[in-house]
């Protein structure tokens, strides 16, 4: 199977938001990827319901909608009212982790467990099985445009090796400084999803920038 892309329209222009979405659903990218903050356990502060429901009629693809929130299980069946598809929460976040998953599923939609760049991914082999994508972050959450942390490509080995070992079928998910410089490396690796935010909406041409990503020379890939 051919890599997902997965644009974030954190990066996009809020008062444009009709066109990005617009630019995302005409292209080839496959997810809209759509971060939720609260500025409790990330330091910023994005957009939550009411963006989500006024999205949600502008696409047919997937809104994979990725929680970086405190106390993320009270509010599952609210967002899957608002219309995600996919519903991602930091196993930081849940101490109660395998009752959340559950509730996800329960809810109708694809549930996911994102883990930061300090978190060993051995505390996912538990539920990695109950999964169905794991969001690996390669900055840590709150901010777009972060450069790249690179042992997430030893994590991502990691990942990739336990994903074998318990039998799950979760795509692994790769968020974070991700562009036309690392894509080929980390498809290689075994990612399944690519998250690209600035790389897409800061670019000259985005659609071009899409298309890029979703097939990243071979010669991009670097030791």
């Amino acid at each position: 199977m051919s890599h997902l892309l997965a644009p974030s329209i954190l990066a996009a222009d809020f008062s444009r938001l009709h066109e990005a979405m617009a630019l995302i659903d005409g292209s080839e990218a496959d997810w809209v990827h759509v971060d939720v903050m609260d500025g409790c356990f990330v330091p910023n502060i994005s957009f939550g319901f009411p963006v989500i429901r006024d999205i949600r009629p502008l696409t047919g693809k997937p809104l994979d909608v990725h929680l970086m929130i405190v106390e993320p299980e009270r509010y599952i069946a609210a967002f899957r009212d608002a219309g995600a598809d996919h519903l991602t929460l930091h196993i930081e976040a849940c101490p109660n982790l395998h009752r959340s998953i559950q509730m996800i599923k329960d809810a109708g939609m694809k549930a996911g467990v994102a883990i930061n760049p300090h978190t060993n991914v051995l505390e996912l082999e538990d539920v990695l099985p109950d999964l169905d994508l794991v969001i690996l972050m390669s900055v840590n959450p709150g901010y777009g445009g972060q450069r790249f942390i690179k042992h997430s490509y030893r994590k991502l080995e990691k990942l990739v090796a336990l994903r074998a070992a318990t039998a799950s079928k979760a795509l692994i998910e790769i968020d974070g400084g991700v562009g036309e410089g690392n894509a080929a490396r980390l498809v290689a690796l075994g990612a399944d999803v690519l998250v690209a935010g600035s790389s897409v909406f800061k670019a000259p041409d985005p659609r071009q920038a899409i298309r890029q990503l979703k097939s990243p020379p071979l010669h991009t890939i670097k030791s």
